[in-house]
C-alpha cells in the first residue's frame, strides 16, 4: 500500500520579476517582464512531494483554502497537474495568496506575501478524516500557527510523523516543538530559533543540538551552497551541496522538503532521505518558478547516479 503524505498549508500564486539588483529602502529599480506561477510554500511541497514521489510509491494530498479569485482555480489546476490529491482544498470568499517576488541576476530571491486566503485556515477545517492512511504530515508557516498546532498535536495523537519547514520564521510554542517529529530550518532560520549565529558546518551543527534539546526528533539545517547538517538521536552530520548552475532559488527549499518527506514516508532512514533531498533542492534552483522547477524523482535519482 502507498505511504501517504498530507500537506497542511499555503497556496499563493508567484508574481516573479528579474532584477539587476535588489532595491534599498527608498530605492526603485527596473526589471524584467512580471512572469506568474503557481506557488505557496504548502503546495510547492505538495506538488515536489507528488512529483520526487514517482519512484517511491508514494502520494501527496494537500489541505488549504484558496480565494474566488482567478488564481484560486489556477492553483488547483497546477496541484492536480503535479499529481496531489487536492479534494480537501476549500474555496473562501476573498483573494487567494500571493507572493512578490524578485529575483537577482545571482538568483538569489526577496519574497513579500499577501496571505489572502491562507489566513482563514483555522482548526475548525481539520477532521480526523484527514489522517486516514497518512504516514507523515507536513507543514510550513504560511497559514495560522494555532492552525499549525492543532494538526501536530492530531498527527502525534494517531502516531503519525509530523515534519514542520518553519518558514517564515516565528517563535514556536513549546507544546508544538514536542511535537515535531522533524524540524527543517535554514540558516537564518535556525540561526533565530536557537538565537546563535549560524553561518558554516559546525555552527549549524551546535544549533542543530541545541534546538533537538527542545524535544524535536530531529532537526536538518540547510545551508545552501554550503549543503545541509542534520542531528536525530540515531545519527548526525553533513552532505555537501551539489555542484550546478544556479538559475532560480525560489522552491529549492520546498523541493527540498517535499522530497525529504517521499522517502521518510517510504521508509528510508534519514539520511537516505536527505541524500535524494539535497539533490531535489540543488535540480530545483537550475530553473525558473515555483512548481515549474520542481525535479521529478527521475531527475533527482539520475543526479544522484552522476
Amino acid at each position: 500500500m502507498a505511504k501517504r503524505i498530507l500537506v497542511v498549508g499555503s497556496l499563493n500564486m508567484d508574481l516573479v520579476v528579474n532584477v539587476a539588483r535588489h532595491p534599498e529602502p527608498g530605492d526603485t529599480v527596473l526589471g524584467g517582464d512580471v512572469g506568474t506561477f503557481p506557488g505557496g510554500k504548502g503546495a510547492n511541497q505538495a506538488a515536489a512531494a507528488a512529483k520526487a514521489g514517482g519512484g517511491t510509491g508514494a502520494s501527496a494530498a494537500m489541505l488549504g483554502l484558496v480565494g474566488t479569485d482567478s488564481y484560486g482555480s489556477t492553483l488547483l489546476e497546477s496541484l492536480a497537474k503535479a499529481g496531489v490529491d487536492a479534494r480537501a482544498i476549500q474555496q473562501t470568499s476573498g483573494p487567494s495568496g500571493v507572493a512578490l517576488i524578485a529575483v537577482s541576476e545571482g538568483g538569489e530571491n526577496t519574497i513579500i506575501v499577501s496571505p489572502g486566503a491562507n489566513g482563514r485556515l483555522t482548526p475548525e477545517h481539520i477532521s480526523d478524516d484527514l489522517f486516514e492512511g497518512v504516514a507523515l504530515v507536513l507543514m510550513q508557516l504560511e497559514i495560522p500557527l494555532e492552525t499549525v498546532q492543532e494538526v501536530a498535536a492530531r498527527s502525534r495523537a494517531k502516531d503519525v510523523a509530523v515534519m514542520l519547514n518553519a518558514a517564515p520564521v516565528q517563535t514556536l510554542p513549546g507544546d508544538l516543538v514536542a511535537n515535531l517529529s522533524y524540524l527543517i530550518l535554514n540558516e537564518g532560520e535556525a540561526a533565530f530559533l536557537s538565537e546563535t549565529s549560524v553561518s558554516d558546518e559546525a555552527s549549524a551543527l551546535a544549533a542543530a543540538r541545541a534546538l533537538r534539546e527542545r524535544g524535536v526528533g530531529a532537526v536538518v539545517i540547510t545551508l545552501g551552497a554550503q549543503g545541509v547538517v542534520w542531528v536525530s538521536g540515531a545519527s548526525e552530520g553533513h552532505l555537501d551541496a551539489h555542484q550546478v548552475e544556479v538559475v532560480d532559488t525560489t522552491a529549492s527549499g520546498d523541493a527540498f522538503c517535499g522530497a525529504l518527506a517521499v522517502c521518510l514516508a517510504d521508509g528510508h532512514s534519514l539520511e537516505e532521505a536527505l541524500r535524494f533531498a539535497n539533490a531535489a533542492g540543488a535540480l530545483a534552483a537550475t530553473k525558473k518558478g515555483a512548481q515549474p522547477s520542481l525535479p521529478e524523482a527521475r531527475d533527482i535519482e539520475r543526479l544522484l547516479g552522476s
